[in-house]
């Protein structure tokens, strides 16, 4: 014997709505921004961030391009030497002529080349290389100066009592430096 399917079965207008399962209340204030966005988007921001870097930046390590007081120090005549007893320096050579009637002043064309400023306290490197005389100790330390060079120790470098000036002060590190009356010392 068969048995006979029973027919559909619609819902009526009147009858309850088909139980479902408990669903958790929808909290309206949720916040857009969840942990997973947030990673995200700073995840973006930082490989922006380093792109843009990379793309604007004009680092340059040829020897034109002096960019770190480690290049300089490379660069220095008798780089141990001058690391040790001084700090490396770039020397600049130029004249300034100057005219009185009518008054004027013409600056030439500066050489600039490595060098080397030593400390007062270590002019005895100097003397020992024979790069100065006592003589020269003697007039520069009268002077209050100290020693700097161009050229290696060991062929006979230009050596010159240099006065230690602090007036031109660096303005990137003190904007406001311009409107200070600089001191100068002698403290290297």
């Amino acid at each position: 014997m068969r048995r006979r399917p029973s027919p559909p079965s619609y819902p009526s207008r009147y009858s309850e709505p088909p139980s479902r399962s408990p669903q958790p209340p929808q909290d309206k204030g949720k916040n857009p921004f969840d942990l997973m966005t947030l990673s995200i988007l700073g995840g973006v921001l930082i490989i922006g961030i380093g792109i843009g870097s990379v793309i604007t930046s004009n680092l340059s390590f040829s020897p034109e391009n002096v960019v770190s007081r480690e290049a300089l120090d490379q660069q220095a005549p008798d780089r141990d030497i001058c690391v040790q007893y001084g700090a490396s320096a770039v020397a600049m050579d130029m004249r300034v002529f100057m005219t009185l009637n009518p008054f004027s002043v013409y600056v030439s064309q500066p050489v600039m080349q490595p060098g080397c400023v030593i400390r007062r306290n270590n002019w005895a490197v100097l003397e020992q290389q024979g790069a100065v005389s006592s003589n020269d100790v003697r007039d520069c330390k009268n002077r209050m100066n100290t020693f700097a060079y161009t050229g290696t120790l060991r062929s006979k470098p230009a050596v010159n009592c240099v006065y230690q000036n602090d007036a031109a002060q660096n303005l990137f590190l003190s904007p406001g430096g311009a409107e200070q009356s600089p001191n100068e010392t002698n403290q290297f």
